[in-house]
Parts: C-alpha cells; sequence; structure tokens
C-alpha cells in the first residue's frame, strides 16, 4: 500500500473502500477479498522490486462508465471509482488473453523444471483452461545452455519482464531486455548474446523471479546420481548453512525449520561416503579472513576489506568495479575452500588418491555452479569441487529416493571436517561473514575473551547497514549491503570518497544465502526470508562454540597441515585472485 496520507474512496463489487492515493486496483480489492489473477505482477517491496508493466492482462477488471477494461495491477484508484472485477466482461478478457499467451507456449509441463511450481501452470488450472482454441505459429528460438549456472528457454517466456526488473532495477545487472516486437518479442541479452559471452554474475534472482521454465538453474541431479553410482569413487557431500533453513519447506515444513541433523542422514541414505558442514570451512574462512584484516591493519594495508565468500559479487566486482580489485579479501570462499581441503589434507588422512574423490556441493546459490569452473579455483587438473546442486534439486533428489525428510532422525555430519561453530552459521545471513570475522579479530585483537558476541546492530533486513564496532579502544566502521544494487552503491560512494569503512561484506542476493537464486521459492513473501534468517541466528546461539578459532578440528588443520594462518601454504591452498573483466 502507499504511505500517502490522502485518501480514495471507491467502490468495489458494490462495497465501499476508503484506501490511500496511489493504492493499485488490485491493491484495493484485496480488502473486499476479491481474487483478482496476475501473472506478470510481481510485489517484492521488501526487496526492493515492483514490477508492474501489465503485459499478460490477466488481471483485467471493468471500471464503470469506460468502455475498455483496466489493468488492475498497474492502475491506480481515483476518487469515486467503481470496479468490478467479477463481470463476464472481465472474466472472459482474463481467459482469453491466458489462452493466447499458451497458444505460444511449449507444452513440455511434465519435463519441464518448474513442473508444478509454474506461474502460468497454476493460473490455467485455476481458470479452467484444459483447451486451447487459438493455432498457428509458435516461437521456435534455441535454448541457451552456454552457462555453467542457468538455462534460458525464450520459448517459455510469456514476457511478463519480471527478470528484467529484477536484474535492471534491484541488481543493476543490466544483462536482461526487451528485444524485437510483436510475435518475435523476447527478453534477453542485447544483440541476443549467449549468457556465457555477458556480465550475467548467475546470482540466480532471474530465475527465483521467472513465473515459467524460461529461466532455470542448470540440471546436475542427474550428474551426482551417476557418481554415487560408481564403486571406485569416493564420493563425498558438503551443504551449506542456508539450506539447512529452508529444504524443509520443501516437505511442508515451516520456513525456518533447523533440519541439520536431518540432512546429515539423508545423505547417508542417498549413499554418500563421506559427509561434511561447510560451515567447518566457514570456520577455516573466518580464520584467514580475520588474519588478512589484522595483517592490513597492523601494515597500513589497503581498507576496506571486502568479504568474497559469494561469487555473484566476485564476478559484478570484476566486471563493474575492476578498480577495486586490490580490496577484496583474496579468501576462497568456505565451499571452496572444503573442496580443497578435502582433495588435500581430507585425501591424505584417508589415504585415497585425489582423482577417486569426487565432492559433491549442496548450495542455496546457482553461482556456486559457474564458482567451481573457474581457473583459478583448481588444483593441477583436479576442480576443487566438481558438481553443485541448489537446495530446491536436493529436494527433488530426496523426493526421487522416496526419503521422507521430514520425519528423518538426526544425524552427525563425519567429523574430521564436520566440527563448526556458531560463527559459522551466521555466514547463511547477511552480515553474518563479518560479524563471524570480528568475534575471532576482536580476540586475537585484544587477547581478552569476547563475552556478548552478538554484534545486534550488524544484523537486520536494510538493504544498506553501516555500524561502528568498538575493539578495545579502536573503532571498526563496518558496512553491509545485499542485493547487488545495494552493492553498487556503497562502492560508489567508496570511489567517491563519500563512505570510508574498515570492512565490508557484500552479498549478491535478498538477506544473504537464505535468499538465494537456489532456495525454495519464497514468492516475494519477506516472512519467509525473516523466518529463515531468525532460523540461522537461533542455531548459532544453540551451539556450543561460537567463535571460528575455538574449532579445535580447524586449529589441529594449521598444526598439522597448513602452518601458520595467513602464511605461505594458506596462501598456496586456501587464497585466489580476481581478473578485471571487460564490461558487455
Amino acid at each position: 500500500m502507499n504511505n500517502s496520507t490522502e485518501k480514495i474512496h471507491l467502490k468495489i463489487n458494490g462495497t465501499e473502500v476508503v484506501v490511500d492515493k496511489g493504492t493499485t486496483i488490485h491493491e484495493a480489492a484485496k480488502l473486499v477479498n476479491a481474487d483478482i489473477p496476475t501473472l506478470c505482477h510481481l510485489n517484492l517491496e521488501g526487496f526492493g522490486m515492483i514490477n508492474k508493466t501489465a503485459s499478460c492482462r490477466v488481471c483485467m477488471v471493468e471500471v464503470l462508465g469506460r468502455q475498455a477494461l483496466a489493468p488492475s495491477c498497474s492502475e491506480n484508484v481515483t476518487e469515486g471509482m467503481e470496479v468490478i472485477t467479477d463481470s463476464l466482461k472481465a472474466v472472459s478478457a482474463r481467459r482469453i488473453n491466458l489462452e493466447l499467451l499458451l497458444s505460444n507456449h511449449p507444452m513440455e509441463c511434465l519435463t519441464c523444471r518448474k513442473n508444478l511450481q509454474c506461474d502460468l501452470q497454476a493460473l490455467a488450472k485455476k481458470l479452467g483452461i484444459y483447451d486451447i482454441p487459438f493455432t498457428g505459429e509458435k516461437m521456435n528460438r534455441p535454448i541457451d545452455k552456454s552457462s555453467y549456472a542457468l538455462v534460458k528457454n525464450p520459448d517459455k517466456c510469456i514476457m511478463c519482464r519480471r527478470c528484467e526488473t529484477m536484474c535492471n532495477e534491484v541488481q543493476t545487472c543490466g544483462i536482461l531486455s526487451a528485444n524485437k516486437r510483436g510475435f518475435d518479442a523476447f527478453v534477453g541479452p542485447a544483440f541476443n548474446l549467449d549468457m556465457i559471452d555477458t556480465s550475467c554474475t548467475f546470482c540466480g534472482q532471474c530465475v527465483a523471479v521467472c513465473p515459467t521454465g524460461a529461466l532455470s538453474e542448470v540440471n546436475n541431479m542427474h550428474k551426482v546420481w551417476a557418481a554415487l553410482l560408481k564403486k571406485d569413487k569416493h564420493v563425498v557431500v558438503q551443504v551449506a548453512p542456508a539450506v539447512r533453513v529452508a529444504i524443509g519447506e520443501m516437505f511442508g515444513m515451516e520456513p525456518g525449520m533447523i533440519t541439520t541433523g536431518q540432512l546429515a542422514t539423508a545423505f547417508r541414505r542417498m549413499g554418500f561416503n563421506g559427509v561434511f558442514d561447510t560451515d567447518w570451512a566457514a570456520d577455516l574462512t573466518i580464520i584467514e579472513e580475520a588474519s588478512e584484516l589484522l595483517h592490513r591493519l597492523a601494515h597500513d594495508g589497503k581498507l576496506p576489506i571486502l568479504t568474497s565468500c559469494c561469487p555473484a559479487w566476485v564476478r559484478f566486482f570484476e566486471y563493474q568495479f575492476p578498480e577495486l580489485l586490490d580490496i577484496p579479501s583474496t579468501c576462497k570462499s568456505p565451499q571452496i575452500m572444503m573442496g580443497t581441503m578435502i582433495k588435500t589434507y581430507y585425501a591424505e588422512k584417508m589415504g585415497i588418491s585425489p582423482n577417486d574423490i569426487i565432492v559433491v556441493s549442496v548450495m542455496p546459490c546457482i553461482a556456486k555452479k559457474a564458482e567451481v569452473q573457474r581457473e583459478e579455483l583448481r588444483l593441477g587438473e583436479l576442480k576443487d569441487v566438481d558438481w553443485v546442486i541448489t537446495t530446491r534439486e536436493l529436494g527433488y533428489m530426496l523426493k526421487e529416493a522416496g526419503i521422507d525428510f521430514s520425519t528423518l532422525p538426526e544425524g552427525e555430519f563425519d567429523q574430521i571436517l564436520g566440527e563448526s561453530t556458531g560463527a559459522s552459521v551466521i555466514f547463511g545471513a547477511t552480515g553474518g561473514v563479518i560479524e563471524a570475522a570480528l568475534r575471532t579479530a576482536y580476540e586475537w585483537i585484544t587477547g581478552e575473551e569476547l563475552l556478548d558476541v552478538d554484534f545486534q546492530q550488524l544484523r537486520g533486513l536494510d538493504g544498506i547497514r553501516q555500524a561502528t564496532v568498538m575493539i578495545k579502544d579502536k573503532e571498526l566502521h563496518i558496512g553491509i549491503a545485499h542485493g547487488l544494487g545495494n552493492a553498487r552503491k556503497m562502492l560508489e560512494g567508496i570511489s567517491r570518497g563519500d563512505l570510508h569503512f574498515d570492512a565490508i561484506e557484500i552479498m549478491a542476493c535478498p538477506g544473504g544465502c537464505i535468499g538465494g537464486g537456489g532456495q525454495p521459492y519464497h514468492h516475494g513473501d519477506i516472512h519467509v526470508i525473516e523466518k529463515r534468517q531468525q532460523a540461522i541466528y537461533r542455531e548459532d546461539a544453540g551451539k556450543p562454540k561460537r567463535k571460528s578459532h575455538e574449532n579445535e578440528m580447524v586449529m589441529k588443520l594449521y598444526r598439522e597441515y597448513i602452518g601458520e594462518p595467513y602464511g605461505v601454504k594458506a596462501h598456496e591452498l586456501l587464497h585466489t585472485s580476481y581478473t578485471p573483466r571487460d564490461m558487455i
């Protein structure tokens, strides 16, 4: 609803309604429980996006005194307006418009990645459309499978332009736009480039808002099943913090249910030889990032230091801010650190050749699929991580296996790379990485125990947050941004000299990894993100150890294998480099 104090009086289906000026007909109709279907419309106001293109025309209503119908999602109410939402004229128009959309749509529902998750499919059922009276030519464009992260099928595009709004207005990447006109119109990159040839960050937020199967993640499920069938391979899995507070939604559980133990049990049921928690590697990441921060502070190094755990954010600054490549932390992400340690330290401990180990990651993010293909994230000829599946893909695989996830008993992760602290869990929420780093940095700088580990000033869902953290007599100025549009504002402020920070955390997705492009669809409900975030902090609070340097298995790794944090071997195994890339 609009926050204007001016009131508008109107009638909807004969009932008098009073709303704020600037309210749409669709919003006002909710006050009388009028159910107006929508398809292109999407209100993600909590994430800074409202799509009002009114292109699908399935939300048409009748306004008395007018000959033409009105799109309820985009037209604001006016004083004295009388609206009929269920007139025969409006209902008939909605049906015809939807039938026209379906007449040009591939009827591949059974094999579509959005089957039973498709807004177009659901609306066709809701309106009782079982026959298409319109026949004729259909679009026939090639499917873009060029990237490792997402697949673009333009024949399934209904020109709702949700993805375009997300990409251009929220993420400010500027990759997707409407091309051509009329029957030949489609949404895609300029010059019809393949996605791999663009400056796309593969954040996956376009996939998250697409109402059909026009955009979907690359399917790696069959590759994981094939790996598990290889008896001569040692197949291990790792799971990111954000997955455990969202996977339950695919099995009818409430958002924010913590399923850490059930995940460990599920992976063993699926046949994995090793079951690991990426939280362990998040603790390892913090040891390196905190060490890097302290090194820069002590040696007048380049500040602010930017956390670098988000691969979509990494691609964003490589393309959009190459002049700032000297400020991001050089630490690999927890996913990649875990893969590195599995194929070195773990392989040595278990007496297994790295060539015989297949590492599978379960991540909330489709950008992680692209991250593992980066050339600098390899151990010689071996990739640190072999295959990545999303939270959604894991849910589908569990259903395929007939595993009743909601009733699974709690299991344990393999402890050689399994122990984790509360600091690692909060990586899943925006602000969590920098908070975890500060817990360790505080004790290393002061030599004193940090009694209150909850940096509340760093938490929340505001797109851009600033805070000052006192470490003894030193002030550290912290910046946090989630969503790439907010990241742009912050970096532009730094470039202009308007903003000054010592450390910054940036995540590409709303709320951080909990709102990742590979998570169960939240359909714009900010409360789902809030519940996932609350669960992350509950899991942290329930941990007996809440600082990364208290992780005994991580510190044992340094004693036995790596040596000192931020040292020579640590740089060899746990750090990476970035490449300036030309904007396309």
